[in-house]
């Protein structure tokens, strides 16, 4: 008995467990707050997704798929995209891009966005390679690249007030040129481009864009271009691809999800295109790790490309409607966060909407020398307090930068209209309490 006992305990294993590229990579911002949500929230403007349906024609391609009589719907597909998906994908990006592409090699579909993310860095960056992240950035960004033995180098879009009271714009915060060209190096691999941006909504105009290009080219640096939000563009504003500039086709793997094109988030279909040299890469890290996606839903994405190639620019088009509905969301909450003194960014696309707290310091105190940043602290404050679900910007930046731009929070506006109002009746009673002697 106790020689078993005695075995037993030099069986416990004393090495970590854990694999060295995880470390500093287990916090989830999304784990704690859409626990919070789901705990205390009466309205939930935090995680980016519609509260509204997909489209009638998507489900319907999806219950036609499902019940349809092609039984070999329901069986795995080619691995690295469905062919009548990576056809129409290749067609509708081609006509996009001017050029021609081979849906074999130049289209590979992903287990939503999150994974062709995934697979970028993983096949791309090698132990010790640096990878730009422009800040605010979506947050998987840092430990992915870190996984995979990378170093982020962080640059900041930088805010410039507005002139004569004017709300600010997503378009007043700007990269430094000379401070984003101080970022690359010999050892710069790629830099991480996401425009419509999330959190901040904006759209790097094509000034911008060129001024990244010339960059990239002159480093011989890829670039890892993160579209999704591609439709969501609002005011008349252009969604400009860098990979349509010159010398960056070579060098750029463009990022597209269904589930933002096409409000459908939990059907997890996502896209890279980009050139066979880049994409062969990501084939390799795609088979050895999913092997390939739910081929029902590809099948009805395929069916949602195919009506909107032949609606493309007309009026009746989705992704001409959608932006239009959500440009009166954006409005809307635009309107209540200003009505009450929670100064909103105005964002030129995506779900998302910044807004300045300053105002509402007095409700939740500052606690001298905590590690947790204010926006943070606010934001938890504010779900158990008053119902209303939002994500602190501090989230989107690296340890480094977390404090300096710790007093805004982020709400997501693809929501339905009654959702939008009783965010606002919150907002409406919470100033109420706070003018009332």
């Amino acid at each position: 008995q106790t020689h078993f006992v005695s075995l037993s305990l030099q069986a416990k294993m004393s090495r970590p467990v854990q694999a060295r590229r995880l470390e500093g990579t287990d916090k989830n911002i999304w784990v704690e707050f859409v626990k919070l949500a789901a705990t205390y929230s009466k309205v939930n403007l935090g995680q980016g997704f519609p509260d509204f349906p997909p489209p009638d024609f998507l489900k319907e391609s999806f219950v036609r798929a499902l019940s349809g009589e092609n039984h070999m719907l329901h069986q795995y597909t080619r691995a690295f995209g469905h062919p009548p998906l990576v056809k129409i994908l290749a067609q509708f990006f081609g006509k996009l891009l001017g050029r021609d592409l081979d849906p074999m090699t130049n289209v590979m579909v992903t287990v939503g966005a999150y994974q062709a993310l995934f697979c970028c860095f993983q096949a791309l960056v090698d132990e010790g390679d640096e990878v730009i992240i422009i800040e605010p950035f979506f947050d998987c960004y840092e430990p992915m690249v870190k996984m995979a033995g990378g170093m982020p180098v962080f640059v900041p879009l930088r805010p410039k007030a507005p002139k004569d009271g004017k709300l600010m714009s997503s378009a007043d915060w700007q990269l430094d040129p000379a401070e984003l060209a101080s970022k690359f190096s010999e050892r710069t691999k790629a830099i991480v481009l996401n425009s419509p941006n999330n959190p901040l909504g904006k759209v790097f105009s094509r000034e911008e864009l060129e001024l990244i290009a010339d960059l990239c080219v002159k480093h011989d640096v890829l670039c890892l271009s993160d579209e999704v939000y591609e439709w969501l563009v609002y005011d008349g504003k252009e969604h400009i691809r860098i990979a349509s500039l010159r010398g960056m086709w070579d060098r750029t793997v463009i990022i597209g999800s269904a589930g933002k094109t096409f409000s459908a988030t939990g059907w997890k279909v996502g896209w890279t295109v980009g050139p066979n040299r880049l994409l062969q890469h990501l084939r390799t890290v795609h088979q050895n790790s999913v092997y390939h996606c739910a081929t029902i839903a590809q099948e009805a994405v395929a069916q949602g490309f195919q009506r909107e190639l032949e609606l493309y620019g007309k009026p009746d088009s989705y992704f001409v409607q959608l932006p239009k509905e959500l440009q009166q969301k954006r409005d809307w909450l635009v309107q209540s966060l200003d009505a009450v003194g929670m100064k909103p960014i105005i964002p030129e696309g995506t779900y998302f909407l910044v807004a300045d707290i300053s105002k509402f310091k007095s409700d939740v105190p500052d606690v001298p020398d905590s590690d947790e940043p204010y926006d943070s602290r606010f934001a938890k404050w504010m779900v158990k307090n008053k119902g209303l679900a939002a994500i602190p910007l501090s989230a989107f930046y690296s340890g480094a930068h977390k404090n300096n731009y710790n007093h805004f929070i982020r709400f997501c506006f693809a929501k339905e209209e009654a959702t939008l109002k009783a965010a606002n009746d919150i907002l409406q009673k919470w100033k109420q309490e706070k003018t009332s002697p």
